[in-house]
């Protein structure tokens, strides 16, 4: 096997839960190799280089495996290499997120039902 379909190889190594969402990450432009925006049908190759940015953060990879198949998570880590910055910045940005957290004020009670219709009146609902 000497190309996979970038579509299969993202799900293959767990980096969206089904096919159908790696596809349409790559329609939208989240999915970028050798610094072009990948089409679902693009054969990725070993050693390709692929941006993938999803809810777990922008990954910089290198493909070392091909598979179309989804193995456990064990193998699937194997198939990919991620670059010790694209690491370093994920962690960084986590990082960052966890300390918002703390100056973030929460309410002290649940909405009234007067406060909830404003919610809604705010977020431009009925």
């Amino acid at each position: 096997m000497l190309s996979v379909r970038i579509d299969k190889w993202l799900w293959a190594a767990r980096f969206f839960k089904t096919r159908a969402l790696a596809s349409r990450a790559c329609a939208l432009g989240r999915i970028q190799c050798n610094g072009q925006p990948a089409k679902p049908a693009r054969e990725v190759r070993v050693a390709d280089m692929l941006r993938v940015t999803n809810d777990g953060g922008d990954f910089q990879i290198e493909v070392l495996l091909l598979s179309e198949v989804r193995g456990p998570a064990s193998v699937a880590q194997t198939l990919f290499r991620e670059t010790e910055a694209s690491h370093e910045q994920r962690l960084k940005v986590a990082a960052e997120r966890k300390a918002m957290m703390q100056f973030e004020q929460l309410p002290a009670s649940r909405p009234s039902k007067r406060d909830r219709r404003r919610i809604i009146q705010f977020r431009g609902g009925a």
